[in-house]
């Protein structure tokens, strides 16, 4: 598939796209996501799916939407930047070059997009995390955010601006992991597949790629994501990243690094699959509106 077209087509769609997917797709994976938080932060062996039922039957189907406000806040800065930053690094480092762009140049791309990406949405990552988490806490030791705004509010207020950046390293870290893993994996699957005789771009070939980028990604990004996530949710001295890994080590073993693995890929691959396909489908519909396409779900 020729590089050259798709480079100008994504050059020029509307910026707000891939955190637009990225809000709709979380908004469908929220009750998982929030599950996978629980079980990274908790020291107790327990199922995806025990975890899951025991919430809805003791507060109900609702609770497990609770924390959604700050899913959308941070896909709407975090997803927002991933995306956009990635299509303006790519295409930059493209000009003068002929052919389809290398996987080594996509990676890299994607990972600089990713850092800065988890740079911007770190804030709404700790206010999401800990919405997600509360119940797993005493009453006393409770946030109790009731929106995303407001919780990015209350940590600036009681404990300084700084605290929005608590965990950023391991979250950095998973955002390069993650948008190499995601994106370039993703771009390269799709044109792979496009090149035999077998796929077309439709949304079977959107649904294998997300399919296997997800899987990819949810592999790679199990550690971080369980450091990443034990530092947001903890408070005072606990909180540091040497402590938290010791302790880890010394409790659980070295697969804590895994724990939470099967609700992160339940979670994260139908999210890459269903964001990579409201994505597609998006830009088929800016295609439409310009007169350069039709609406399809082809």
């Amino acid at each position: 598939m020729p590089a050259q077209p798709q480079k100008q087509q994504q050059h020029h769609y509307p910026f707000y796209l891939g955190g637009l997917s990225g809000v709709m797709a979380a908004a469908c994976t929220h009750p998982v996501d929030r599950t996978k938080y629980l079980l990274q932060v908790s020291s107790k062996p327990q199922g995806m799916l025990t975890t899951l039922l025991d919430t809805a039957r003791t507060r109900g189907i609702r609770s497990l939407w609770d924390g959604v406000s700050a899913s959308v806040l941070r896909q709407a800065t975090y997803s927002t930047a991933r995306f956009q930053l990635y299509d303006m690094i790519r295409d930059r480092a493209m000009e003068g070059r002929n052919g389809p762009p290398p996987v080594w140049l996509l990676a890299g791309c994607a990972g600089v997009a990713g850092g800065l990406a988890g740079l911007i949405g770190n804030p709404c990552e700790i206010v999401l995390v800990r919405m997600c988490t509360d119940i797993a806490k005493p009453i006393a030791v409770q946030y109790q955010y009731s929106n995303g705004l407001q919780g990015l509010y209350l940590v600036a207020r009681d404990e300084g601006s700084a605290a929005l950046y608590r965990g950023v390293g391991p979250n950095v870290i998973r955002s390069v992991i993650m948008n190499v893993s995601q994106l370039a994996a993703y771009d390269s699957i799709k044109r792979a597949l496009l090149s035999t005789r077998y796929f077309t771009d439709n949304v079977p070939l959107h649904l294998t790629c997300g399919l296997l980028a997800g899987t990819i990604a949810t592999t790679l990004c199990a550690p971080v994501d369980v450091l990443k996530s034990r530092v947001q949710s903890a408070k005072g001295p606990s909180a540091g990243l040497l402590n938290i890994i010791s302790t880890g080590f010394k409790t659980e073993g070295p697969m804590f690094f895994m724990r939470g693995w099967l609700p992160a890929w339940v979670r994260l691959t139908p999210n890459t699959v269903l964001m990579f396909v409201f994505l597609e489908q998006l830009k088929r519909g800016v295609d439409y509106y310009r007169g350069q396409g039709r609406p399809s779900l082809e």
